[in-house]
């Protein structure tokens, strides 16, 4: 595979109709996508050599996503500020060029604003998976 261009993921917030409408978030420069799970340690005083045990398949999953960029006030802007100030879990798409998507519900956990006199107004936003997110390769 060859490498990919940073600019070619992109993060998609639906409209929230129920066959929803994906609309790309606008002015995005920097995006990052992380997938955790919790584990959980079943050591006990019977383990092997006293190694750790973790319980397989017995963790929390979750999916968070942060991204910064040059605030456009576009239509996907007005959803993602909408979506903060209403704490609704919407369906967003998170998709990473020749490797594959992300889609599910997740809420708007951070949003910000800033600039400064001499340059161009920002915003960052974090997000947080709220049920499950499905990946389908591309």
């Amino acid at each position: 595979m060859a490498a990919q261009a940073g600019k070619d993921m992109l993060l998609k917030i639906s409209d929230g109709a129920q066959t929803p409408t994906f609309h790309t978030v606008a002015g995005l420069r920097v995006r990052t996508i992380s997938l955790n799970a919790k584990t959980i340690d079943a050591t006990d005083s019977d383990s092997a050599g006293r190694w750790r045990e973790l319980l397989a398949g017995a963790g929390v999953k979750s999916v968070a996503v942060s991204g910064s960029g040059v605030f456009r006030d576009a239509a996907s802007d007005a959803q993602v500020r909408q979506s903060f100030f209403d704490q609704s879990a919407r369906v967003w798409r998170l998709v990473i060029p020749d490797f594959g998507q992300l889609e599910g519900a997740f809420l708007v956990a951070a949003l910000d604003y800033a600039g400064e006199h001499d340059g161009e107004a920002a915003f960052a936003l974090s997000l947080a998976s709220a049920g499950v997110v499905t990946f389908t390769a591309l």
